[in-house]
Parts: structure tokens; C-alpha cells; sequence
């Protein structure tokens, strides 16, 4: 008969400290990248509640357009609130350069930011300008730090 070598049990019954760092390690780069992520789609959310209150804006400011004539003055406030169902945020304006009237959102905090970087991402699809400049080159929004406001024009 043939004996078989057996294994005794006395070995390893828990993990070494090389494996327990490395499992650690790990963990830790994946919630730093699950952070980023979450940084990224607050910025993208608080992007498209501008572009949403902007919009908004804009409707009011159009109705209050047909309503009083393409003569009227810059509405306040109080005029459009009425063809809103909210009130008008706070860093939300209109203005005027002569030929067209804008809705913008003025925030210092906005140029640079991931908020700016999100809001340039879709300038081009929504119609979101840097200035109430008209030339013949519409200048969309770009999100650089000099641009602390962002406008859509109303027609």
C-alpha cells in the first residue's frame, strides 16, 4: 500500500496583510471614482434647471410680448410673473441691445465651473449665447472664466 502525503490544516486560515492593503486600495479607487461621477451629474442637473428656468423665462417674456405689442417696454418681475406659475428666480434678468430682448442667467460662480462646462456642452442645441452682441457669427456659449452669464434671445 501506498501512503498519500497528506495536508495539515495548520496553514493559512486568514488573510495576509499584503492582500487586505490591496483590497483597501481598491475599494478607495473605486468610491474616488464613483465621487467624480456624482460631482459630474450634479453639475449636468444643475445645468438643465438653468436651461429649464431659461426656457420658462423666455415663454413668459414672449407672451407678455404678444400681449402688449412688439413696442412695449422690458417687462418687470410683476409682468411676468403673471405668465409664470412660479416666481422668477433669483439670478435670472432680461435685457435688450437695441434690436432683440435676451433672458439670461447672471452667476458669478458659473464661469470655469462644471456647471459652465455642462451648460457649453449643449449651448449649441438649445440656443444658449455668451453675450446680447449680434453679428453675423453667432457667438454660443463656450463656459470660460470670463463668462459669468449666459442668454437665450427672444424673438
Amino acid at each position: 500500500m501506498k501512503m498519500r502525503a497528506t495536508r495539515s490544516r495548520t496553514g493559512r486560515n486568514a488573510f495576509t496583510l499584503v492582500e487586505l492593503l490591496i483590497v483597501i486600495i481598491i475599494i478607495g479607487i473605486l468610491a474616488g471614482a464613483m465621487l467624480m461621477l456624482r460631482a459630474s451629474g450634479a453639475d449636468k442637473a444643475e445645468a438643465a434647471k438653468i436651461i429649464s428656468d431659461l426656457r420658462s423665462l423666455k415663454a413668459a417674456v414672449a407672451i407678455y410680448q404678444v400681449d402688449n405689442g412688439a413696442g412695449a417696454p422690458l417687462p418687470g418681475s410683476a409682468d411676468l410673473e403673471k405668465h409664470m406659475d412660479r416666481k422668477i428666480p433669483s439670478g435670472y434678468d432680461i435685457a435688450d441691445n437695441g434690436h432683440y430682448w435676451f433672458v439670461f442667467y447672471n452667476d458669478s460662480d458659473l464661469g470655469g465651473s462644471g456647471v459652465a462646462k455642462s451648460l457649453a456642452n449643449s449651448a449649441k442645441d438649445v440656443g444658449l449665447l455668451k453675450s446680447t452682441v449680434v453679428s453675423p457669427d453667432i457667438e454660443f456659449y463656450t463656459g470660460t472664466d470670463a463668462e459669468d452669464s449666459v442668454y437665450l434671445r427672444v424673438h
